[in-house]
């Protein structure tokens, strides 16, 4: 789970209240989310800022599939507007490798800094010689402390959240024809990421299915408990319909009791895109769907929004890319939708 090692960091900032269960995706201060596909950069503005000169740095907290999706979105973006791109890194989710990654960045005098901040506290001394020299800050599900909109940063990007958790539902819902019980396994940390989509699953189940109902809740904090977890749930309701999982570490924990208990029949549902998880159902497997993000198109949106910025352009504070239902009937389109990359060999013709 590409968020996983920022719980701690994020848990005051991001928590979720108890009063949030919105049939929507919400910002740190409670924003409403405006759909990426309306932070454009227009061709007439971009041949403009064409002859300006502008450069680019990205300064990632990982490297991972889905970060080269987003570097991608975003380099395509700014080769569309002449923006050279001056330094790429990753600082393996450490912090202070971060700073020092922002610091020699800086040498390079960049206009734009796209980032995902590790820590919330750490992160706003590390931003702050950017942001005090006018560098158009556009930050991925992360915000440093006491940073304000629109003075500090240009806008914060992320996942349609609310969407990713109710297509979970939606999807373990038409393999169950409607009916059934559940187990919900969810994220059990303060942190805004999973809870907006976990909540969300448990909403959409208990709003719009009436024949569904969620029998056995379990959190997880430790993804290595993910069997153990599900054995006990298991234990306790051998007839469960289908299960949720919070992200597709654990949901590979889930599957492993499934097989080990002899089960062909209880349904998996999990989120982000995993080649073991996507195996187990293009291969007719318990796992029924598999629910991503558009990363090429948050890298897209931040380019967008760190150029509009830079041109004085109002900018919305907090900006969510779709969500994407991948199923074994559209895995290929699936991927290539999420990651802009085609599907690993092993899944294709099954």
């Amino acid at each position: 789970m590409k968020y996983k090692s920022l719980i701690g960091a994020t848990a005051m900032l991001f928590a979720l209240t108890a009063s949030s269960v919105l049939a929507e995706t919400v910002g740190p201060g409670g924003e409403s989310a405006t759909k990426s596909s309306t932070v454009i950069v227009s061709d007439e503005l971009a041949k403009s800022v064409s002859s300006k000169g502008y450069t680019a740095a990205l300064l990632w907290h990982d490297q991972s599939e889905f970060v080269n999706a987003v570097s991608l979105g975003a380099t395509d973006e700014f080769a569309r507007m002449g923006i050279k791109i001056v330094a790429t890194t990753s600082a393996g989710f450490d912090a202070a490798k971060q700073r020092s990654d922002i610091e020699n960045a800086m040498i390079k005098s960049p206009n734009i800094i796209l980032s995902l901040p590790l820590d919330p506290d750490t992160s706003a001394a590390a931003f702050a010689e950017a942001r005090d020299a006018g560098v158009s800050l556009v930050f991925l599900s992360n915000l440093p402390s006491n940073y304000k909109h629109p003075t500090d940063y240009a806008a914060i990007v992320t996942d349609d959240l609310f969407q990713m958790g109710k297509q979970a539902a939606d999807a373990l819902a038409n393999s169950m024809g409607g009916k059934g019980t559940v187990g919900w396994i969810f994220h059990d940390a303060s942190y805004y990421v999973t809870n907006q989509r976990d909540n969300a699953f448990k909403t959409t189940i208990e709003n719009d299915y009436p024949n569904m109902s969620i029998v056995a809740e379990q959190g997880i904090s430790d993804p290595a408990r993910a069997e153990e977890i599900a054995n006990a749930m298991l234990i306790k309701n051998p007839d469960l319909g289908g299960i949720y999982v919070t992200w597709a570490g654990p949901a590979e924990g889930v599957l492993a009791a499934l097989r080990s208990n002899g089960n062909k029949t209880t349904k998996i549902v999990t989120l982000d895109l995993s080649e073991p998880i996507a195996l187990d159902m293009v291969s007719g497997g318990n796992v029924v769907a598999l629910i991503a993000d558009e990363a090429y198109e948050l890298g897209r949106a931040m380019a967008a929004a760190a150029v509009l910025k830079l041109e004085g352009k109002d900018v919305p504070p907090f900006v969510v890319a779709p969500a994407v239902t991948v199923t074994a009937d559209n895995i290929s389109e699936g991927w290539m939708k999420s990651l802009h990359a085609e599907a690993p060999k092993s899944l294709m013709g099954k």
